[in-house]
């Protein structure tokens, strides 16, 4: 597993994507994670989860996405994990805490079989 370092997500060997782009490989490849950047304009990332949601409903799979966000206000972990969102993380993003999500769901994930290899991060930099 790549590791998390303290820079862009490209540069710890994740694969990085933007909104769009990242959207359509999400619906190609399968994936271990998605960090949702929710201060990214192209896209909102809360409909962009629900849309997401709504395609797994689906196919039964499910990706877990970890939001990153430098709004740490009242209600916001709420409205994301109302979405959909598996995660959450403020920014500036701490490793330990990002690494401590990632862990959290990889054990989640593996109590129910998921094997996928890749992670994706969704609009902008952890």
């Amino acid at each position: 597993m790549p590791r998390v370092g303290s820079g862009p997500p490209h540069e710890a060997g994740y694969d990085s994507r933007f909104a769009e782009e990242a959207l359509a490989a999400w619906e190609t490849d399968n994936f271990d994670l998605i960090l949702m950047d929710l201060e990214m304009p192209e896209m909102d990332r809360i409909e962009t989860t629900v849309l997401i949601r709504r395609m797994e409903r689906l196919s039964g799979a499910h990706t877990p996405i970890v939001a990153l966000t430098a709004h740490a206000m009242a209600g916001e972990r709420e409205r994301c994990f109302a979405a959909g969102m598996d995660g959450f993380a403020t920014k500036p993003v701490r490793s330990s805490d990002l690494l401590g999500e990632i862990q959290r769901l990889a054990i989640v994930a593996s109590d129910v079989g998921s094997s996928r290899a890749k992670i994706r991060s969704v609009g902008g930099t952890a």
